[in-house]
């Protein structure tokens, strides 16, 4: 029989609503939707495909226990009430991997992770009747947050961050990450039927994320995660199955028009490598080019990117840069342009108030995400055979909304 859990997926502050619209689309109920982290309810098959199909998620999180800890002892006694006999064995190797804490009296992370610990190791003392623990076995590492001296306590099935997809071996100048990365590409509802392309791509993490999209692999198909060897939680089988479906969804797309440009010889041969590990390297051209030299001559695509700002380039270069960009963007009305950048000064050098402006995190940066939203192509005529005339349908994807994603689902732009 499987079992039910409640499962934790943090994500990148701001990206709450692209990992939730991921979730249901998976098929499980949400629970709780907070800042930087999405709560729902799945079965073991669950917790593999989370793992396995879920773009924007860091980390999948068996939910341990939740409870409200005023003090120290009301931690220990809390955690020692959880039941962990039923998520570990007596040999597993158990630890508090990670603790945070905000705005609460309990802030020392240190101190969070010791008291957690010694209540388990108390727990399992009066389980399994035993003195120690040799800890020789399957590591089972967990997460704690506190948030308004609010505890909650996760067991970590990912073991390494989601972001790390296994196809970037090698990366360039700043990169952004491979899940706010796809956090992007979804939020700005691309589809393969538009081009896309990246003036500024680096290493190559957006045009790659927009191609396993368009083909559909699935970002953990060519990894590993911690919670494989579960045996005691998960059966082997339920990542069998699971990987089974992640490669019969995929469906290479030759002809979707992704393009790739840098100044940086080095930086495109990085680029098409990491595109050739990812299994789309025949989706994707790259090809060394100044912003200067952009053009495209398709109307209604994206520019998705994250241009150069602060350190990358000298400061007195960043001003006729993002100048450059707005000529672009006035150029390319019918275009989508999606930028991120730490420059505070990108809206004004760009001469162009943004249609959106989201405040995103990349790691421990502050960095804004600028949409200046392009021109709707014309929507197709659809003969109605009936009385034998031309009509424009009513639910045509126009193209602004992925086709997959309805406008009843725009509340994934956050304010």
């Amino acid at each position: 029989m499987k079992q039910t859990y409640e499962l934790i997926a943090p994500c990148h502050f701001g990206m709450e609503a692209v990992l939730k619209r991921e979730i249901i689309e998976l098929g499980y109920d949400i629970t709780l939707v907070e800042d930087g982290r999405v709560t729902f309810v799945g079965d073991d098959d669950a917790v593999c495909r989370a793992n396995i199909f879920l773009r924007s998620a860091e980390r999948v999180l068996i939910k341990a226990g939740s409870f409200r800890a005023d003090t120290f002892e009301d931690l220990f006694q809390e955690v020692k009430a959880i039941p962990w006999e039923e998520f570990i064995p007596k040999n597993g190797k158990f630890w508090v991997k990670k603790a945070s804490s905000i705005r609460s009296k309990l802030f020392s992370p240190s101190d969070i992770q010791s008291i957690v610990k010694k209540a388990m190791v108390e727990r399992m003392k009066q389980h399994y009747h035993i003195e120690t623990f040799p800890e020789d076995g399957t590591a089972y590492p967990l997460r704690v947050f506190l948030n308004k001296d609010t505890a909650v306590v996760g067991l970590d099935t990912s073991g390494e961050s989601l972001h790390k997809r296994g196809y970037r071996a090698l990366g360039g100048a700043a990169p952004i990450s491979e899940t706010l990365a796809a956090a992007i590409i979804l939020l700005g509802h691309w589809n393969k039927k538009r081009p896309l392309v990246d003036p500024f791509c680096g290493s190559g993490t957006f045009l790659i994320e927009a191609a396993m999209l368009a083909a559909g692999i699935a970002p953990g198909a060519n990894r590993a995660f911690l919670a494989e060897d579960w045996g005691n939680l998960i059966p082997k089988r339920r990542w069998y199955d699971a990987f089974e479906e992640a490669r019969e969804q995929e469906s290479p797309d030759p002809d979707v028009d992704l393009q790739g440009y840098d100044i940086d010889p080095e930086v495109i041969s990085i680029a098409r490598h990491n595109a050739s590990e990812a299994g789309v390297g025949d989706m994707v051209h790259f090809q060394q080019r100044a912003f200067s030299e952009f053009h495209h001559p398709k109307k209604y695509g994206y520019v998705i990117t994250n241009p150069p700002y602060g350190e990358r380039v000298e400061q007195e270069g960043l001003a006729e840069l993002y100048g450059q960009i707005g000529e672009r963007i006035k150029e390319m009305d019918t275009w989508t342009f999606l930028m991120i950048t730490a420059c505070e000064e990108a809206e004004k050098w760009i001469g162009k108030k943004a249609d959106k402006n989201r405040k995103l995190y990349n790691g421990m940066m502050k960095t804004y995400l600028y949409q200046y939203s392009g021109t709707k192509p014309p929507k197709p005529a659809e003969k109605r055979t009936d009385i034998g005339v031309w009509r424009a349908p009513e639910a045509q994807d126009d193209g602004q909304h992925g086709g997959g994603y309805p406008e009843a689902q725009s509340q994934v732009f956050l304010p």
